[in-house]
C-alpha cells in the first residue's frame, strides 16, 4: 500500500466519523420532534389570546346591552315627566348603544370562527406528533438493529468501507427528507390558521351616514312607540276609573 493511498484512507475514515457524529438519526428524528412540541405550544398561545379577546367581547356586548335597556326606560320615565327633550337624548344613546353593539356581535363571530379554526389544528398537530412519536421510536429501534447488524457483519467478512458511503448517504438524504416533511407541515398548519379578523370600524363614509339616518329613524320610532304605549296605558287607566264610578 502506498503512502499516498493510506493517507487518502485516513482521511475518508475521519470524514465518516464526522459526518456520523454531525448527523446522528436518532438526533435529528428527536430534534424534528421537539420542533412540533414548539409548533404545538405556539399554537396553544394563540388559542389562548384568541379566547381571552372573545370573552373580552363578549363582555363588552353585555355591557352595551345593558347601556341600550336602560337608556330605553330612561326615555321612558323622562316621557313620563313630560320631558320629550331628555327622552329623545336618551332614545339617541340608546341607538349608539345597539350600533355598538351589532359592530361588538360581528368582531366576536370573527373571533369564534378563528377559535374554532385554532381548535382543529390543535387537534390535528397533536394527532400528527403523537403518530410522528411513534413512528419516530419504531425508526429509532430499526436504526439500531440494523447498525448493529451491519457492525456485525463487518466484523465478520472484514468489509463495509465501500457501502458506508452508500449507506451514509441513504441516511442523510432521509434526514433530510424528514426535516423538509417536517418543515413543510408546519408551514400548512400556519396557512390552514388563517388570520383574525380586524374589528376596527372600515365602513365607507356613504355607510357611516346612512347608519345615522338609520338611528335617528330608531329614535323617532322608539318615540313614538314611548307615546302610544302611555296613551294605551292612560286609556286603560280612565276606562277602569269610569267603571268604578258607575
Amino acid at each position: 500500500m502506498s503512502l499516498f493511498k493510506h493517507a487518502a484512507e485516513i482521511l475518508q475514515g475521519k470524514v465518516n466519523h464526522f459526518l456520523n457524529n454531525a448527523e446522528d438519526p436518532a438526533e435529528t428524528l428527536d430534534l424534528s420532534y421537539e420542533k412540533m412540541i414548539s409548533n404545538l405550544q405556539e399554537t396553544k398561545r394563540h388559542l389562548a389570546d384568541v379566547v381571552t379577546e372573545k370573552v373580552s367581547l363578549e363582555s363588552q356586548m353585555a355591557q352595551a346591552q345593558k347601556a341600550a335597556d336602560k337608556a330605553d326606560a330612561d326615555a321612558k320615565t323622562a316621557l313620563a315627566a313630560n320631558r320629550e327633550d331628555l327622552a329623545r337624548a336618551e332614545l339617541t344613546q340608546k341607538q349608539s348603544e345597539l350600533q355598538k353593539l351589532a359592530s361588538l356581535k360581528e368582531a366576536h363571530d370573527a373571533i369564534s370562527a378563528q377559535s374554532q379554526k385554532l381548535q382543529d389544528y390543535e387537534q390535528k398537530l397533536q394527532d400528527h406528533i403523537e403518530q410522528f412519536r411513534t413512528q419516530k421510536e419504531v425508526m429509532k429501534s430499526e436504526m439500531t438493529a440494523a447498525s448493529a447488524e451491519v457492525k456485525a457483519g463487518e466484523s465478520l467478512t472484514g468489509i463495509g468501507k465501500g457501502m458506508d458511503d452508500a449507506g451514509e448517504a441513504l441516511r442523510r438524504a432521509q434526514d433530510r427528507t424528514q426535516q423538509m416533511e417536517s418543515k413543510a407541515t408546519a408551514m400548512d398548519g400556519l396557512i390552514e390558521s388563517g388570520a383574525l379578523n380586524d374589528p376596527l370600524d372600515h365602513r365607507s363614509q356613504t355607510d357611516k351616514e346612512m347608519d345615522q339616518v338609520r338611528a335617528s329613524s330608531g329614535v323617532d320610532a322608539d318615540l313614538a312607540r314611548l307615546k302610544a304605549e302611555m296613551a294605551t296605558e292612560k286609556a286603560g287607566s280612565n276606562t277602569h276609573g269610569d267603571s268604578g264610578n258607575g
